[in-house]
């Protein structure tokens, strides 16, 4: 539970420094961290592995149907990702119970997970300048 109190604070605090374009750089590294996740874990820890790879295809989703630059079929708004991203945040806190392996070392990735992506939250701006105005450039 104070994983989760200090994510939230992580995402009031910080401040608004994250570019729509440097944000989406991170989305998409961050689908690629959790695509070698998967990988690494396929063998080790199924259930680990498994959420791994959800975990990668729900973040690369998201950034791919975002507007911001990076963004392929942008149907989301930028804000409204910033809404899934914290939802996501703390998805993480929970997956490992979700998916059967709360009691492994596997779960400490997920873990930390949470607290890089409400870092990430709370450093990006979702509504200064509008993704698509940026994009467009």
């Amino acid at each position: 539970m104070a994983t989760a109190i200090i994510a939230h604070e992580l995402q009031k605090r910080l401040p608004k420094v994250l570019t729509p374009e440097v944000h989406g750089l991170i989305d998409y590294a961050h689908a690629a961290f959790f695509l070698c996740a998967g990988i690494y874990f396929w063998k080790r820890n199924r259930a680990a592995a498994l959420a791994s790879l959800v975990t990668s295809g729900l973040i690369a989703g998201e950034a791919l149907c975002t507007d911001y630059p990076l963004g392929v079929n942008p149907v989301m708004s930028f804000e409204t990702h910033g809404k899934l991203d914290a939802a996501l945040a703390s998805a993480s806190l929970i997956t490992p119970k979700l998916f059967g392996f709360a009691d492994t070392s596997a779960a400490t990735l997920f873990r930390l997970n949470a607290l890089a992506e409400a870092a990430v939250v709370g450093l990006t701006d979702y509504s200064s300048v509008p993704a698509a105005v940026e994009r467009a450039f």
